[in-house]
C-alpha cells in the first residue's frame, strides 16, 4: 500500500501538537470531546439529534472544500457569502466532496486532494477544515463522500488507473459506449491494489484533526456522515453486475468496518441512487445496504429521459408520475430495511434546457415543488424520509465560456460538475422564484420538526 507522504505527516504531527509549521502557529489539539446526542444518529427510521427527530432541508455544493482553500484556486470570501445565502434560506445539511483523485480522465477536476497515491494536496485538505469550520459556526451539518463511481473528480477508475499500470477509459468515448465506462468502473471493487489506494486516503481523512479548530474529524459535530462513494453502482451491465456485486457487497462491509473503527460517532452512508444505480433490481439495493445505517436515493427525470427537456410542457406530468412512483419505492425499501431514507439528489433543467441565469424556471420550480411536497408528505405520515439535498448550489458562480463548458484547472465553480454543462442545474444567487420554494419547504420542514 503507498505510503502516507512525509507533507502529510508533518502537517498531522504539528497540528496535534501546536508546533509551528512554515512561518504559521497552528492551534492546540481540542481533546473536548462533544456528548454523544450531539451527533447526528439513527433510531430505526428516525435520525435522532439532541434527543429530538432530525429532519433536514439540504443542497449539494461539491466544491465547497475547493473555495475554502487559501490556493489560488480558492474563495474564502465568496464561500462565506454561499453559506451565508444557504442559511438564510433555512438549508442546513450540505453534501460535500471530500475526496478527488487528480486523474488523466476527460473532465476531471484539477487540482485534486490526492495528487497520486499517499501523496495528497493540503490546500485542499485545509480548504475542507475551513468549510467545516464555518458551516459549525451556522449550525449546518456535512455528509462527505470519499470518491466517486463517476469520472469528474477522478474516482473508482483513476483508483484503478494508479494501480494497474495505467489502464482507464473515458466516460462517452464513441470506442468505448455505455456501459462500457459503469462496467470498467465497478471492476474497483475486486481490485485490491485499487482498494488500498482507496482506504489509505480513508484512513487519513477520519483520522484527520482539523488544522484551524484543533478539532479531531472524529469529534466534529458539524460532520453528520461519512459517504463511501457518490453513487457507486455495482456495473452498468446486468452482466457486469452479476459478475462484480459479491465483490462490491464486501467493498461497502468492509468500507463500513474500517470507518467505524476509526470513528464511532458519525453515520455511514453509502450515497447510492436507489433503483436506478442498480438496474432495477430492489435485493440489490436493501443488499447494500445491510451495513449502512441510511438509506440515500437520487431523482434525475431527464437523465433517466424521464422528460424531454425540449418539450417540457408535454413531457413533465408524466415524468412526474414516475418521480412519485420512484420516491414511494424508496420509502417501502426504507420501511423494509427500519431505516431513514434521504432523497439527496435531485435536479430538473431550466425551461428548454437553458444554462444562463435569469432565464425560466418554471418547470424546474414545479418538479422542486414536487418533491418538497412528497417530503413534507411524507414526514406527516410518520414514514422513513428525512429530509432531502437539491443538486446543486451554483449561488455567485457562472459559466466563463459560450459553450458553458468548464476548462480543466477553472475556479468560477457552478453547482454542475467539470463533465456537465455549467449551469443545467444549478441554483444561482439570482434564481429567486426557486429559492422562494426553498425557504417556504425549509419553514415547513423545521415547524414539523418543532412539532
Amino acid at each position: 500500500m503507498p505510503e502516507i507522504s512525509r507533507r502529510h505527516l508533518m502537517g498531522t504531527a504539528a497540528a496535534a501538537t501546536g508546533l509551528t509549521l512554515s512561518g504559521c502557529s497552528l492551534p492546540s489539539l481540542n481533546t473536548s470531546a462533544p456528548a454523544k446526542d450531539d451527533f447526528v444518529s439513527v433510531d430505526g427510521i428516525k435520525f435522532k439529534l439532541k434527543g429530538d427527530t432530525y429532519h433536514y432541508v439540504g443542497a449539494n455544493i461539491w466544491y465547497g472544500a475547493y473555495l475554502g482553500a487559501t490556493a489560488a484556486f480558492g474563495n474564502r470570501a465568496r464561500l462565506l457569502k454561499e453559506l451565508d445565502d444557504m442559511k438564510a434560506l433555512g438549508i442546513d445539511n450540505l453534501r460535500v466532496l471530500g475526496s478527488s483523485e487528480l486523474s488523466p480522465l476527460n473532465n476531471s477536476l484539477d487540482p485534486a486532494f490526492t495528487n497520486k497515491p499517499g501523496d495528497y494536496n493540503n490546500d485542499l485538505l485545509t480548504g475542507l477544515d475551513f468549510l467545516l469550520a464555518e458551516m459549525a459556526k451556522r449550525d449546518m451539518k456535512a455528509v462527505l463522500y470519499l470518491t466517486n463511481f463517476w469520472e469528474w473528480s477522478g474516482g473508482l477508475v483513476t483508483n484503478q488507473y494508479y494501480s494497474n499500470g495505467g489502464n482507464y477509459i473515458n466516460m462517452g468515448d464513441p470506442a468505448h459506449p455505455w456501459p462500457a465506462f459503469a462496467d470498467f468502473s465497478a471492476q474497483f471493487y475486486a481490485s485490491g491494489a485499487a482498494k488500498a489506494v482507496y482506504y489509505d486516503y480513508v484512513r487519513m481523512l477520519v483520522s484527520r484533526t482539523n488544522s484551524i479548530t484543533g478539532k479531531p474529524y472524529k469529534d466534529d459535530t458539524a460532520i453528520m456522515a461519512w459517504q463511501l462513494c457518490n453513487e457507486p453502482r455495482p456495473g452498468g451491465s446486468d452482466a457486469a453486475i452479476d459478475k462484480n456485486v459479491e465483490s462490491y457487497y464486501g467493498w461497502i462491509k468492509d468500507t463500513a468496518a474500517l470507518i467505524r473503527s476509526l470513528d464511532s460517532n458519525h453515520l455511514v452512508s453509502l450515497g447510492h441512487e436507489g433503483l436506478m444505480g442498480a438496474n432495477g433490481r430492489e435485493d440489490i439495493v436493501v443488499k447494500a445496504h445491510e451495513h449502512i445505517d441510511y438509506l440515500t436515493a437520487h431523482i434525475w427525470p431527464q437523465n433517466w429521459s424521464w422528460v424531454d427537456g425540449k418539450n417540457l410542457a408535454g413531457t413533465f406530468e408524466g415524468g412526474a408520475d414516475k418521480v412519485k412512483t420512484y420516491i414511494q419505492a424508496h420509502i417501502d425499501i426504507a420501511r423494509k430495511l427500519n431505516k431513514p431514507v434521504v432523497f439527496e439528489e435531485f435536479g430538473f433543467p431550466r425551461d428548454d434546457v437553458a444554462y444562463e441565469p435569469g432565464t425560466p424556471t418554471t418547470y424546474k420550480d414545479k418538479f422542486y415543488g414536487l418533491i418538497y411536497a412528497a417530503v413534507e408528505d411524507a414526514i406527516k405520515n410518520n414514514t422513513p424520509v428525512a429530509g432531502s439535498n437539491f443538486w446543486a448550489w451554483g449561488g455567485a458562480g457562472r459559466a466563463l465560456h459560450a459553450d458553458y463548458h468548464m476548462l480543466r484547472g477553472e475556479t468560477a465553480y457552478v453547482g454542475d460538475p467539470p463533465h456537465e454543462p455549467q449551469g443545467w442545474y444549478s441554483v444561482f444567487n439570482t434564481d429567486t422564484s426557486t429559492q422562494a420554494l426553498i425557504k417556504t419547504h425549509a419553514g415547513h420542514i423545521h415547524s414539523l420538526s418543532a412539532g
